[in-house]
């Protein structure tokens, strides 16, 4: 297996970085990974991870839900259950912030497919990119969806939509610049990108620090923070328009958060994301997920 070991920072290229702790893979693999620092934008990263083509067999389980769409367990039950819920309040995010009822949107690691099923059937012209193959049968099979793989990404022509979304997906990205540079290409200069993320400055992860359930090594690659959010978007063209909070995420995380530290509580992981929630109600961007809404900076700035 090849690995990536980084001497600087992946975000902003700086040297300054340093170890924070070691994190177990409890899904798939039981491996140790250490998490590592930047200084200067403050991007948390996975340190030698596998590169591309040898992370796949870290992706091969059937509790990895947004592949395999699994309803097994009581994490997953709950997942699923909200589901309905979120998909909605995606849908709506996406039509305030781009000021569109309808438009061409182009969703970045679609899973099975139901948020982009749910824009679909809103009217929307869809087009999804996904990794994994176990996950786009699962798309075509549930919802006659023929996703895309992400190599398209870089062959589409510029300006062509009005909305690109990421939701839990950019933490999984090996080319990261790159990424971030085609999407500036591609989206329409008043379109919209919309990137949701695990936020490592929420209460929930202080609480579990290398037990947080959203390090999720080696599958998450970064670990983002408002502040290098908004200095890698910044970097590659874009403007931070507004933040928005996933206020389910804390329970979510938290769940199994306390699975891999004590076994399992249900009662105290309940509170834990409570907890984490209220110190967020002040500020959004300290909520366990954060949805970031970015635009092309205007011409000459």
């Amino acid at each position: 297996m090849s690995t990536i070991t980084y001497t600087q920072c992946p975000g902003c290229f700086n040297t300054s970085i340093n170890k924070v702790f070691r994190c177990k893979d409890y899904t798939v693999s039981k491996e140790q990974f250490d998490i590592w620092e930047c200084a200067n934008c403050t991007l948390r990263f996975t340190q030698n991870i596998p590169d591309e083509s040898s992370i796949g067999k870290y992706y091969q389980s059937a509790d990895y839900v947004s592949h395999s769409d699994t309803k097994e367990g009581v994490v997953n039950k709950l997942y699923h259950s909200i589901r309905n819920h979120t998909l909605k309040t995606k849908e709506n995010l996406v039509k305030e912030a781009t000021g569109k009822h309808q438009g061409s949107l182009l969703d970045i690691g679609a899973g099975t497919g139901a948020f982009a099923n749910a824009m679909k059937q809103g009217g929307w012209h869809v087009t999804g990119l996904e990794p994994d193959e176990t996950a786009r049968k699962n798309a075509l099979s549930n919802y006659d969806l023929s996703l895309e793989d992400p190599a398209k990404l870089y062959q589409f022509p510029a300006n062509t939509f009005d909305a690109l979304t990421m939701w839990h997906v950019l933490e999984h990205v090996h080319d990261l610049h790159g990424y971030l540079q085609s999407f500036h290409k591609i989206l329409k200069q008043d379109g919209k990108l919309i990137i949701a993320v695990p936020n490592y400055t929420s209460k929930d992860a202080n609480t579990y620090r290398e037990y947080w359930a959203a390090y999720d090594v080696p599958r998450h690659l970064y670990h983002f923070s408002p502040a290098s959010m908004k200095v890698l978007l910044e970097a590659e063209g874009f403007k931070l328009v507004q933040t928005k909070p996933m206020w389910f995420d804390s329970f979510y995380v938290s769940m199994l958060s306390e699975q891999y530290k004590s076994g399992s509580n249900l009662m105290k992981a309940g509170l834990n994301g409570i907890l984490s929630n209220l110190k967020a109600v002040a500020d959004n961007k300290r909520c366990s997920s954060v949805i970031y809404i970015a635009e092309k900076k205007s011409i000459g700035t």
